[in-house]
């Protein structure tokens, strides 16, 4: 999965796990505190990144430690002046010119894997400026090596056995890894942005000025945190199915998908135009899981469960040979007769996703990352939504999207 790492790294950084896991312990003890959230924090970004995708894996761990995973944030403390300097330093080495006429090192915004920072070009466009911490590469490709080494010794160990663990390092892996490679962000932002444009706005990068680990995009003002209160009922309902149509068109047409549409990256302008940052966690769909997706989707709407259970099974990663796949289908189908026919404002994505997660844990039938990754836009967003407009109809909604999806 990841280049080689060197030994000496790898215990290096075992070390530092004893050192941080030791010393959550010992202030666990002395609070009386239980949980996994400190020790993960306190190990770092790999931790905190790889915890937030395995609090989305219902199917593969139970949900009482999903939702403990589900409160790990992203936000950090922001990089030292220091630091930005030195990654800014390797990013413009080598006689590249300096692009900018002024930079203020006091981020805007500050991450596990980056900082974000306002600066001005030499031609005097105000941009905004992603800068990767520091040796951040070396550390997280040196967890993932080590958390693998355990994973592959922990399923053989007497109670971990029936425990995906390196399957679970090898779907989150790349998820996290992938969110460090800075050139790749903005090509998906560019990408995004051609065919999102009518829909969202979405910052333009400047390629020109970008370097290693450092992301150029043009500076948007005036966002508010995403939320109804400066907005008329009208104006809600325009934003709610503005949003909800872009994220059909990715997960259904283009089959290119931002996985991590939260509070943090979406955002409202005063005109109520909506805003999408951050191409961090971005999943592209092969084209048959597009299908199979927009398939799922559609006879969920028209009540079809057994159809649905055979789509989920056809898109699995793993289904082991002694599942009792009639009773899967007989299950997930009276999943989906509970949820059709509901009233606008009664379906809701997360009770049933939770549900449908519970079903493939039980039954030992791992989903794909490529088919969950992408219900992470649905999942996130409909909490957000709710806020917005309660009425508001998903799968009435997807259906003009789904039929052209379909049909091409």
């Amino acid at each position: 999965m990841a280049p080689t790492v060197p030994w000496p790294v790898l215990i290096a950084r075992l070390s530092s796990w004893l050192v941080a896991g030791g010393a959550v312990l010992w202030s666990t003890v002395a609070r009386r505190e239980t949980g996994v959230v400190p020790v993960l924090v306190r190990l770092g970004p790999t931790f905190v990144k790889g915890g937030q995708l395995l609090s989305t894996r219902g199917d593969l761990l139970p949900p009482a430690f999903c939702a403990r995973l589900a409160r790990l944030t992203d936000r950090m403390e922001p990089m030292s002046a220091a630091d930005v300097r030195r990654a800014l330093a390797t990013a413009y080495r080598g006689g590249r010119a300096w692009p900018f006429a002024e930079f203020d090192y006091t981020a805007v915004a500050s991450g596990s894997i980056a900082g974000v920072y306002r600066a001005r070009l030499r031609n005097g466009r105000p941009v905004a400026v992603k800068v990767r911490r520091p040796g951040l590469e070396r550390l997280m490709l040196a967890d993932f090596r080590l958390l693998g080494l355990m994973a592959g010794l922990g399923e053989h160990m007497p109670g971990l056995r029936g425990l995906p663990a390196r399957r679970m390092i090898d779907q989150i892996g790349p998820a996290v890894l992938g969110q460090l490679d800075l050139a790749r962000e903005a090509v998906m932002l560019e990408r995004l942005r051609g065919n999102l444009g009518s829909m969202v706005r979405i910052p333009a990068t400047v390629p020109a000025a970008a370097g290693e680990g450092v992301l150029v995009m043009e500076f948007l003002d005036e966002l508010e945190r995403f939320g109804p209160a400066t907005f008329t009922a009208e104006q809600r309902r325009t934003i709610v199915r503005q949003i909800l149509h872009a994220v059909y068109q990715m997960l259904f047409i283009d089959g290119l998908v931002h996985c991590d549409m939260h509070p943090g990256n979406l955002y409202l302008r005063p005109t109520g135009e909506v805003v999408l940052l951050d191409a961090g966690f971005v999943v592209e769909l092969t084209p048959k899981v597009r299908k199979l997706f927009a398939q799922f989707f559609v006879n969920m709407a028209l009540g079809r469960g057994e159809v649905c259970a055979d789509i989920v099974l056809r898109s699995a990663s793993s289904v082991p040979a002694g599942a009792d796949l009639s009773a899967f289908r007989r299950e997930l189908g009276q999943l989906v007769r509970d949820n059709h026919g509901r009233l606008a404002g009664q379906f809701r994505l997360a009770p049933f996703a939770a549900r449908l997660f519970d079903l493939q844990r039980r039954h030992r039938i791992t989903a794909d990352p490529e088919f969950v990754f992408p219900l992470l836009s649905l999942l996130v967003l409909e909490g957000m939504i709710n806020d917005f407009d309660v009425d508001v109809d998903f799968q009435k909604e997807s259906i003009p999207t789904l039929f052209e999806a379909l049909r091409s």
